[in-house]
This record gives C-alpha cells, structure tokens and sequence, in this order.
C-alpha cells in the first residue's frame, strides 16, 4: 500500500467527517446553554404584590441529561435512535434549570424544574450511542458505519446545514458599488444576543460619518467627542498625526465649536430626532452610545473611552484604504468568513426561545398578581412552550432571523450522499441575486472547500461542501486571546 493511503486510512480511523458538528453540538451543551442562562439572570416582573418591595426570579444552573422517553403510564425508560426512527417521536434529553425567587434580596423558594427537551444529535457526548463498539451498535440495531451529525424530528433524520457569513466584529473597507461615498467600512458587532452593523463612509464634504440602529450618518467626530474623546489634538494622535492631515482636520474644524461631551451628545439626539427635553435626550443617547455602539467592546460607561480609540483605528484604516496606502479588503477572502456549525445554529435558537419562554412566565406571573394571588414560580413555567417551538423550527427549518432551510431532511439514496449533505456550506446570500464575486472559486477554498461539488443552476457557488479533510477550529474566547497576547508583553490602552 502506498504511504499516502495509509495515511489518508489512518486519518479516516481516528477522525470522523463530522467531528466538527459534534464538538460544536457539545461545546453547546456544555458552555453556550449556561451563557445564554447569565445573558437572563434575573427576572424581574413589572406588576408585584403591594406588600412586596422587590421582587426577582433568578435562573441558575442549567443541564441537559441522556434521551429517554416517558411511556403513557409515566415511566421514563433511556431511548435509543432505531425506537425514535420506528416510533415517529423526537430523540431527545430533558433540560433541567434551577430556579429561585427573592423577596426584599431574601430567597422564598428554591426549585429545579424541567424547562423543556432538546433534540440529541447523534453520536454527540449526550447521545446513547456514544463510545459504544461496533458489536453494541449491532444490538442496538444501528448501523456500525453511520457516521452520525443529525438528530431525529418525529422520526425523521434531519440534519444543520452549516452557514457561512462575515466575521463579526471585523472592520471591513471596500470599494463601494453604489451610493455617495466611494469607500465603506463595515463591521458586525456581535456580542450575546446583540448583532449590530455599523457603516463609515466619507461624503463629498470629506466629513466621515457612521450609521448604526437608529443613529443614521452622524458625523464620526461628533461620536468621539460624545464618548469622552473631547481634545481635537487627542483625536488628531490617535487617528495619525504625521499622515493624512487634511483628512482629519476637514472634520475637526467642521466640529470645532462642539467642547463638551453633553454637548456633541445632544447633537446626536437631535440628529435621531429626539424630542424631549434636553435631560433626557442626553440620558437617551448615552443609552444608545452603551449599548448599541460596539457592544462587543462593552456595555457600560466605563467602556466609551475605548470604544473611542476604536474608533480612531477605524477611520485610520478607512483613510490608509481610500488614500491607497493599504490594499481595500476582500470579504470573499476565507479569512473574512465564518462557519456557523450545528451548535451555534442550536445556541441561535436556544438564544431567542429562552426569552420567549422568560416572556410567557412573566405574563403568567403578573396576570395571577393582577387577580391579588402571589403564585408558586413553579406552577407557571411551561416546558411544553420551549420544546414545541424548538421541534417546530427542526422540522420545518425556518430558523431565526428569517433563514429557511437550515435544517434539511437527510438524503440517504446513498452513503457518498449522505456524507455530502453532512458537510454542506450555505451562503446566506440570495440566489436569485448575481452575485458573482460570491459565487467564484476562491484561491483561499483549497483544502477548505471542495471546488468542484456545487449544484448547476441559481445556487451554484451558494452552496458548497467542505473538502474530506477539512476540520473546523473552535473559536477562542476573547479573554483567552487577551490572555495569550498580554503574555507576550502587550499593555491594554484603555
């Protein structure tokens, strides 16, 4: 045998094509679940008993245990894949939570509670099929070759289709196709359950401007100055003193006359077109400049300096990549991309149902309130409510934020099919669009993405397939990548 297939044998027998997937799928599980249960701490009802002063529902622990199935007598028993396939019924784990409610900052009661169940995707750590040898596989009736990735939605295998969109929180410039500015920067602040895109442009005037939410083309200095970066000549060093003068001075002489921070704060309110008085329009835009101005950087006062100096890098960039110091950016390089794997599909998803569910215990809390009763936490929390709206966008694949089709039935005409659906790769982009940038092969797809499986017709270079050995690294928490960094002797400038 030739080296290269021992090698490529050898691979195949330690990795598994959909390793990625299920790594994602555990490290979902395992971490996201609990960060999507901080992100919604605490609860806080608008409407409670008069007697009581302060009143709060706190979420604690959160934790997901084997599939198994509760029989019509109530009996639970562990549930196996081929049962979940002949049965019609859903594979998956019941999800548990600890609740507590406070009354005064005094705990009342302390329950754990089940809050709904989660399809189990096949072959994952929380699967029962896990480590199990190719002889127990036989008795359980399943096939020793499957390679698993999928879950089973009332009895049909369906798997998540991986999507590929831009990097969040990557400050991109372009050369634009269309519109006043000849440059754009974009960038996708992504924090939690934040997603905010952000727009520099320069107009004719040479003033820079940004748009994000509801403040659209406020000038960029005008920003600064309103998140603590007041001095001209500290704004002048920290976009470049030497370099691209003009650039910079155009803007600080249009805004000159702005000294103070409420002052350039005020401008933004009414450039938004708030109308109240000036307290609270000021009180309104500090909200606005905290939470939805690069809120991947932070969300409180502390961070407006640093947001600031962000900023400046920004516009640096924006005039180095006007001016053509620096090469405009390709957002179809491979390393402005990103893949969403099974498991952020499925923390999506949690993401937006935790909150509806948290809306629904809220409304149930307060309507019994209303009535003058002070209800038991755990009568109102409906696990039916979570379960069902998860099952719902598995089976039908309408995901959140509009997409369809990110959860497809699997195709099993054949094996080679069946690992081709596994390592699909969709582009968020529509097909009925040209497009054409998107949809060529790109130097950077070799040894990612296969360059020849792409379907004829619309979707052709929309979807792809991952290459066989393609695998896909975990991103690396912030913290981590400071840590790593701060290590090498970089200091933080804050």
């Amino acid at each position: 045998m030739a080296d290269h297939k021992v090698v490529i044998k050898k691979y195949f027998e330690e990795q598994s094509i959909v390793d990625a997937n299920l790594e994602s799928f555990n490290n979902f599980i395992e971490t996201e679940l609990q960060k999507i249960i901080i992100e919604n701490k605490e609860i806080e009802p608008t409407i409670i008993p008069h007697n009581v002063d302060e009143f709060k529902i706190k979420l604690d622990k959160i934790w997901v245990t084997k599939p198994e199935i509760t029989e019509a007598d109530g009996s639970k028993r562990k549930l196996m894949p081929c049962e979940a396939r002949l049965r019609k019924i859903t594979y998956a784990a019941p999800c548990y939570i600890e609740v507590s409610s406070h009354i005064n900052g005094v705990q009342r009661e302390t329950f754990t509670t089940q809050i709904g169940s989660i399809p189990i995707m096949l072959k994952s750590k929380y699967c029962n099929l896990y480590k199990m040898s190719r002889e127990e596989l036989v008795q359980s009736n399943e096939d020793p070759e499957d390679i698993g990735g999928y879950f089973i939605i009332n009895g049909t295998e369906k798997v998540l289709i991986s999507v590929e969109d831009l990097a969040p929180n990557r400050f991109i410039v372009e050369k634009a196709n269309s519109g006043i500015s000849e440059f754009t920067g974009k960038i996708f602040c992504e924090k939690e359950s934040y997603k905010i895109p952000h727009l520099i442009e320069k107009l004719k005037d040479g003033v820079f401007y940004i748009s994000f939410t509801r403040v659209k083309r406020v000038p960029v200095v005008v920003i600064l100055k309103s998140l603590g970066m007041v001095k001209d000549e500290e704004i002048m060093k920290s976009v470049s003193f030497e370099k691209n003068y003009d650039e910079i001075i155009i803007n600080l002489f249009e805004f000159a006359d702005v000294k103070s921070e409420e002052e350039a704060q005020d401008i933004i309110a009414k450039k938004v077109g708030i109308t109240q008085s000036k307290e609270i329009r000021v009180e309104k835009i500090r909200e606005i400049l905290d939470k939805y101005l690069f809120p991947n950087l932070g969300i409180s006062s502390h961070d407006r300096m640093f947001k600031a100096r962000n900023l400046c890098k920004m516009v640096k960039k924006f005039i180095e990549v006007s001016t053509g110091a620096v090469a405009a950016d390709d957002k179809d390089h491979y390393m402005n991309k990103r893949l969403k794997l099974s498991g952020d599909l499925m923390a999506d998803l949690m993401r937006t149902n935790i909150k509806v569910l948290i809306g629904d215990l809220l409304y149930n809390f307060q309507r019994i309130v209303k009535r003058g009763k002070f209800p038991s936490i755990k009568v109102i929390i409906r696990d039916k409510l979570l379960t069902q709206r998860v099952y719902s966008s598995m089976a039908t694949g309408s995901w959140i934020g509009g997409r369809e089709g990110i959860s497809q039935r699997v195709q099993r005409t054949n094996f080679l099919e069946l690992i081709s659906h596994a390592q699909r790769v969709v582009s968020p982009l529509a097909s009925s669009q040209e497009n054409f940038a998107a949809r060529s092969l790109h130097p950077t797809h070799i040894g990612r993405l296969c360059p020849i499986e792409t379907p004829e017709g619309t979707n052709i270079g929309l979807r792809k397939n991952l290459a066989m050995l393609a695998s896909v690294t975990k991103d690396m928490p912030d913290d981590e990548v400071l840590k790593q960094i701060k290590s090498y002797g970089m200091e933080v400038v804050r």
